[in-house]
């Protein structure tokens, strides 16, 4: 198949590509959804949604490669996302392999047009746009489903980081009926001045922690996490508590699982209406 890439050009690809490698967690997900696991060869190793995919080789982490296992799966296809993986998408361009990249999403719709993208690519056009009809009717639903709540979040990316215009996430909150309290900020991910977080006064803060290995390994699920369902979850709020009170902070806390928010697969979802069902929950005033 012949495709126009918006920086690439025209890019020829295999029509119904048989041995498919994905070295982004969020498109592992998707070709899985789409019934595709099964031509579904390598993966990276933060592709660990779902439990299936983590029966694949592991060839890559987001920027490194294993080249001789990459020859040896002689995939027909390769899919990337753009972003973090730039250096490593050129890399393989460089190398005329057969290369889609997956663009960076900027609000929740980009998810289910990646859905589409990814099904055309590889031939599953219907079930992609199946899925996608199922999804926007959950997400539709919970448009403005709580009142305008000042939140601030806060997601552990090798230090506090926060979202502001342009993050999916922030559209994401804003859909909920939230308003996060550094909306307005002009970059989509940063670090936070915490003295201004103070001066914001959030009602609630989100603090989303580090992947935990567990979930890499598939020791622990990948379904959003309950309060008290299990020890994992209850270490995360234990030092999301202790972060809170290192900086003198009292606000209301929820903490998720790790890995929930910065996601946009399929999943993304699920993830957002466990969010809603929490809040709705706690006694914010």
């Amino acid at each position: 198949m012949r495709l126009k890439h918006d920086w690439l050009g025209e890019v020829v690809l295999p029509e119904y590509a048989q041995r498919i490698v994905s070295l982004a967690p969020s498109i592992t997900e998707t070709l899985f959804a789409l019934g595709l696991g099964g031509r579904t060869v390598g993966r990276s190793v933060y592709c660990y949604r779902p439990a299936e995919a983590l029966a694949l080789p592991t060839l890559s982490s987001y920027t490194r490669l294993r080249w001789d296992l990459l020859e040896q799966l002689q995939p027909d296809l390769i899919l990337i996302s753009t972003g973090i993986q730039r250096e490593l998408l050129n890399e393989l361009l460089a190398r005329k392999l057969p290369i889609f990249p997956v663009p960076l999403v900027h609000s929740p719709y980009g998810i289910l047009e990646n859905i589409l993208l990814v099904g055309e690519l590889t031939g599953a056009g219907v079930r992609a746009s199946q899925l996608c009809a199922e999804l926007s009717d959950r997400y539709a639903k919970l448009h403005q489903i709580l009142p305008p709540i000042r939140v601030y979040l806060e997601l552990d990316l090798g230090g506090p980081t926060s979202v502001g215009r342009g993050s999916y996430i922030t559209e994401a909150l804003r859909h909920l009926g939230l308003d996060n309290v550094l909306s307005q900020h002009p970059q989509s991910y940063f670090a936070p001045d915490l003295a201004l977080i103070e001066r914001l006064m959030p009602q609630l803060v989100i603090l989303e922690p580090k992947l935990p290995r567990s979930r890499i390994l598939g020791e622990t699920p990948a379904r959003p996490f309950s309060e008290g369902a299990n020890g994992l979850y209850q270490r995360q709020l234990e030092r999301a508590r202790a972060r809170m009170g290192e900086r003198g902070w009292s606000y209301p806390l929820l903490v998720n699982g790790g890995d929930e928010l910065t996601h946009y697969g399929p999943m993304f979802f699920e993830y957002l209406e466990a969010l809603e069902r929490r809040i709705e929950r706690m006694e914010i005033g």
